[in-house]
């Protein structure tokens, strides 16, 4: 989302996080099982890995629990075998959405999302049905009051692709490739910009601008309902609020 819908969205998952610290800290521990068995058991060696302990920490996730993920990932203990899934599907309106899971139980995983998008006005649909529409960007998220001249100094330095500030000059949000992720990071770090958050996302090429309040809120529902499953990782779609009713979209 641009402007400031976007940005209510980023403040509005930040809250949603605060108060869903169950739902979240099973997340980031499948995170961290799944980047051990990938990529190894060092977050030295292992950026992905890194980068969901430093999503854990920032959470809160107890030490014990992210070790003890690290253990699964590696082996060490028993548990289920999670494996990485795309699902992709249409919410109203003809809004994309893609979703990344990991399940241990794909048939389990496809139903629970077939009954949200059914009851949400939206349809599961075919692998590669809109996976088209969206390109995956390294995305750094700064916090505090951002100086726009420095910040393109840094961002060209870093290897970013482009950048975006909140309209209140209160945080911005950097992309770049996935592969530049951990430079360009590091890169903002080391100029004393305050990084809040790191990931890799699914962006949209365009969007699908929503007019009506209602569909809008239908959309949002769709959104947070499939985002609320134990097996979804992430959620990504192409739509967009108009800044004038935001706020009654998300009343």
């Amino acid at each position: 989302m641009a402007g400031h819908s976007k940005w209510a969205q980023i403040k509005r998952q930040k809250a949603k996080n605060d108060v869903a610290k169950g739902a979240l800290f099973a997340r980031l521990s499948r995170e961290i099982i799944v980047a051990t068995r990938l990529g190894g058991a060092d977050p030295a060696g292992n950026f992905r890995l890194r980068l969901a302990i430093e999503q854990a920490r920032a959470a809160s996730l107890p030490n014990e629990n992210i070790q003890r993920a690290i253990d699964k990932g590696a082996g060490n203990l028993g548990g289920e075998q999670l494996e990485e899934v795309r699902y992709e599907g249409y919410g109203p309106a003809g809004v994309a959405v893609l979703i990344e899971a990991l399940t241990d139980n794909r048939n389990r995983t496809v139903a629970d999302l077939r009954t949200v998008f059914s009851r949400h006005g939206g349809n599961l649909g075919e692998t590669g049905c809109v996976g088209w529409m969206f390109e995956q960007k390294g995305v750094v998220i700064l916090d505090g009051r951002i100086d726009e001249e420095v910040l393109l100094e840094t961002a060209l330095e870093g290897g970013a692709s482009s950048y975006d500030i909140d309209p209140e000059g209160q945080g911005a949000e950097v992309l770049t490739e996935p592969a530049r992720l951990e430079h360009l990071s590091n890169t903002l770090v080391r100029t004393g910009f305050t990084v809040g958050q790191v990931s890799v996302r699914w962006i949209p090429d365009n969007v699908v601008i929503l007019e009506d309040v209602d569909v809008a809120r239908m959309v949002l529902a769709l959104l947070e309902k499939l985002e609320d499953l134990d097996d979804v990782q992430r959620v990504a779609s192409n739509y967009e609020v108009e800044d004038d009713m935001l706020e009654l979209v998300l009343a």
